[in-house]
């Protein structure tokens, strides 16, 4: 299995459901963490990059065709 295969997989995953939860729960639980690890010196960063993440993985959103890239 190769690393375009992996990433075959994520996107799958991503389209559904379950797998934009684990998604979402995992920024926040990095988030969580790098706020941590800064004292929150940089939660103002940190959450603008979550976010980032979040919207150019379209998590919470039921159809990703609905948002622009």
């Amino acid at each position: 299995m190769g690393l375009g295969d992996l990433a075959g997989k994520a996107q799958d995953a991503l389209k559904t459901e379950q797998g934009q939860k684990a998604a979402g729960e995992g920024l926040d639980r990095a988030a969580d963490a790098a706020n941590n690890a800064t004292g929150n010196k940089h939660s103002d960063h940190v959450n603008q990059g979550k976010d980032a993440v979040s919207d150019k993985l379209v998590l919470g959103c039921d159809d990703k065709k609905d948002q622009k890239n």
